[in-house]
């Protein structure tokens, strides 16, 4: 029964995955998480437009600004009725389909950009069994959900946006969006205190690069933590590689007139991605960030699973809220 939960959850997170951009848009993912959190026993709190502007999501709003198609926030919490044995939150990315904004991906490439939020997906396909394999642990989940589209008032290079906190980022590279939506869920989830924080992302084509399409990158500011996110995919069965944080690649996101930029220069861009997400994260915080810009997709069936989105992530998420201790402070 166990494994037909997993299993359920893996295969709808493929279908969100899979889902038209023109069709799976941020209204209708959170209508999804929603309904899901109905049928499961979860809270639900989803965030329009107005709730957004509000809460002063920067990153959000100024990556939402080429679409005609109005953002949401997802926030989905589980609760035991019980003591809960620690507190984790996940985040995951929810670009709903990419275009590259006003830095727009060549046309090739812009093939499967619907599936940019596999992220989001596996947050939200390990939410959905929860209460199955850690009824006991409180478990948050943040999904940030826009396109990245071009519209007339899209958002140009070297536009500045104020991420949730008051951090200031100048924007050089529309196409680097992920890391922008995340950095205000990364402010949000850090904001409840949990114990331990993980975000899942299609983040970078430099991951891919490094690793190849079948492994995933983890990267954190605790090694602990990032030790036990690769051990919960291991027994999972999914790939991951660890990748350090260089402090003195920091430098390569200053910037002249803001707090730093989205982009650094091309050599490095998985670390460099990272380190910038880094920055939205309170020190003292474990942390841990899995690059799955590979292995979310398959462009050919493989013993690895179906062309398409393959729901990678989910096991590993379930596996490690199963088996999850907190880090030592």
């Amino acid at each position: 029964a166990r494994a037909e939960r997993l299993v359920e959850a893996v295969a709808w997170a493929r279908d969100l995955v899979n889902a038209p951009g023109g069709t799976l848009v941020p209204a209708e993912l959170a209508d999804a998480a929603a309904a899901m959190a109905e049928r499961e026993g979860l809270e639900a709190r989803i965030l329009g437009r107005d709730e957004i502007v509000a809460a002063e999501l920067g990153g959000l709003l100024g990556v939402n600004r080429g679409s005609t198609q109005e953002p949401r926030f997802i926030e989905l919490r589980h609760v035991p009725e019980g003591p809960a044995r620690g507190r984790v939150a996940l985040v995951g990315k929810g670009i709903t389909f990419d275009s590259g904004g006003l830095s727009i991906k060549p046309a090739d490439s812009m093939v499967g950009m619907n599936g940019d939020m596999g992220g989001g997906a596996a947050v939200l396909g390990a939410m959905s069994v929860v209460r199955t394999f850690a009824p006991d642990l409180e478990v948050r989940a943040y999904v940030p959900a826009t396109d990245n589209m071009l519209g007339g008032d899209a958002t140009r290079p070297g536009d500045v946006l104020t991420i949730r906190g008051g951090t200031t980022v100048e924007v050089l590279n529309t196409d680097a969006e992920g890391r922008l939506i995340l950095a205000d869920a990364l402010a949000v989830a850090a904001e409840a205190e949990p114990d331990a924080v993980v975000d899942l992302a299609t983040l970078t084509g430099a991951c891919m690069v490094a690793l190849g399409g079948r492994i995933a990158g983890v990267m954190g500011n605790d090694e602990a933590w990032v030790d036990q996110v690769c051990a919960a995919a291991g027994r999972a069965g999914e790939r991951v590689w660890p990748l350090p944080l260089p402090a003195d690649y920091r430098r390569h996101l200053d910037s002249p007139v803001a707090d730093l930029k989205n982009v650094g220069p091309r050599w490095g861009g998985a670390l460099t991605a990272g380190l910038f997400l880094q920055e939205f994260v309170p020190d003292g915080l474990p942390w841990a960030h899995v690059d799955i810009a590979g292995p979310a997709w398959l462009d050919d069936a493989d013993d690895f699973g179906p062309k398409g989105g393959t729901g990678f992530g989910v096991r590993t998420l379930v596996a490690l809220l199963e088996g999850f201790e907190a880090p030592a402070a």
